[in-house]
């Protein structure tokens, strides 16, 4: 997500840290760059429009032509003024003293909304609440089922509507049975439209009068741009929403919905879709995005799916084999299945200050069907040959290939990048551990 509003902003602000001095015609050149850049990033032109004229304000002035870098102080007047724009903070869910709290999820159809209340439910049973789902959907066929088959996964109590039609008598009755059955929050998936009408609206109001919920969010999907900001302020024109998912973020490069959203309706980003797995939901962070789109990475994330993902014990396990120099290609597979859990690499790089701009890294970064491959060819070796790979020679190499659907060079390709990570864990012996440990990356 905004790659390519990265990208613009990266190139204007080298050549602002190239000067050892700035002036106003040199601040006033990059300015309309960046209103270019975003603008093209469908950002909302008012929105541009404040947003330069603030910059500008702040950027002409003493404080950067006083600054030893004069250059670093105009990106952090963006960084910060970007912050404020997408709402200076991140907003909470609010579960209010109702038991259960009903969470209302609203939205045209096609936006992710039943794959969205799944994986809010997720994040909701990880804060240690018990978490029910209903469908209010008796429009689209197989919703209901959908839902089912997703919260399962879960381990979410599900409403089984039981042959009922009434979409707010369904929210009624799923709403008592949390109850009964001692869950903390219900999560409602409602019906979408193609577009908005007042039949919709209408049921949509119904629902909230009944449940009263302590939530309405809106789901929004980020690659419908500037339409997703209109509709997101319809929807609360007439129903009042408290905040918005925006989904699809991971599709999305140019991002000017997230940048345009709070500005224009006065509603937070509470949360973005950043893939369509059931943990790919994250809570929206306004200062680490804009660190995001500076380039700047996002560190604090990152160690935090890092948490999520990996295991203590296997962590200092691992710690021990880099000492010894034990590393197996049990251990890169292991390795491997870590890093996909934590989410797409390209979004883990955008994390790691600095990652983005290696163009030499992003050419080497394989996609999700090549750690699939490379699973496959590890798993078709022997414990032997995963234990020692010194011993796989031609004829091995023609087995393993076959037997994982391969060919030898994807055999050949991953033994050489397996060593090449063998010497670079080496390296990090030397000292590296110790700083590794304490939070520093080596690249």
């Amino acid at each position: 997500m905004f790659e390519s509003l990265t990208d613009k902003l990266d190139g204007i602000f080298r050549k602002l840290k190239g000067r050892g001095s700035l002036d106003e015609e040199n601040i006033q050149s990059a300015l309309k760059e960046i209103r270019m850049a975003l603008l093209e990033a469908d950002v909302n032109f008012r929105v541009v429009r404040d947003f330069i004229e603030d910059i500008r304000k702040r950027a002409v002035g003493q404080e950067v032509f006083d600054s030893i870098t004069p250059g670093q102080q105009v990106v952090k007047i963006v960084h910060d003024r970007l912050t404020e724009l997408m709402g200076g903070v991140s907003s909470r869910l609010k579960f209010g003293s109702r038991f259960p709290a009903p969470i209302m999820l609203v939205g045209l159809q096609g936006c992710g909304k039943t794959t969205t209340a799944v994986k809010l439910a997720r994040l909701v049973a990880a804060q240690g609440k018990r978490v029910y789902l209903v469908s209010a959907d008796v429009y689209r066929p197989a919703a209901m089922e959908q839902l089912k088959v997703l919260g399962g996964k879960i381990g979410a109590g599900i409403f089984a509507a039981a042959g009922l039609q009434d979409p707010i008598e369904i929210c009624v009755q799923a709403v008592e049975e949390a109850r009964r059955n001692g869950y903390e929050v219900i999560v409602v998936d409602t019906a979408g439209r193609l577009a908005i009408d007042a039949q919709m609206m209408d049921e949509l109001k119904r629902i909230k009068a009944q449940i009263n919920p302590s939530e309405i969010l809106f789901v929004a999907d980020a690659m419908t741009g500037q339409d997703a900001v209109n509709v997101a302020g319809r929807f609360d024109e007439q129903l009042g929403i408290d905040g918005v998912i925006m989904t699809k973020m991971d599709g999305d490069a140019r991002g000017g919905a997230a940048l345009s959203l709070k500005a224009v309706i006065g509603k937070p980003i509470k949360f973005v879709g950043v893939g369509e797995k059931i943990e790919a939901l994250e809570v929206f962070h306004p200062e680490r995005m804009a660190s995001r789109i500076l380039g700047m990475g996002d560190v604090l994330t990152l160690v935090e799916k890092a948490r999520a993902t990996v295991d203590e014990k296997e962590a200092r396990d691992l710690e021990k084999k880099i000492r010894k120099n034990e590393f197996t290609l049990d251990d890169f597979r292991n390795q491997l299945t870590q890093i996909r859990k934590m989410g797409s690499l390209q979004d883990i790089l955008g994390m790691i200050p600095g990652m983005k701009k290696i163009k030499a890294l992003k050419e080497m970064t394989p996609d999700e069907g090549e750690l699939v491959k490379v699973t496959a060819i590890i798993d078709s070796m022997t414990a032997k040959e995963r234990r020692n790979h010194l011993i796989i020679d031609g004829s091995r190499r023609k087995r393993i290939a076959r037997g994982s659907g391969t060919q030898i060079q994807d055999v050949n390709r991953l033994l050489k990048n397996y060593t090449e990570m063998r010497k670079m864990m080496k390296r990090m012996t030397k000292g590296g551990i110790k700083s590794l440990r304490r939070g520093n990356f080596f690249f």
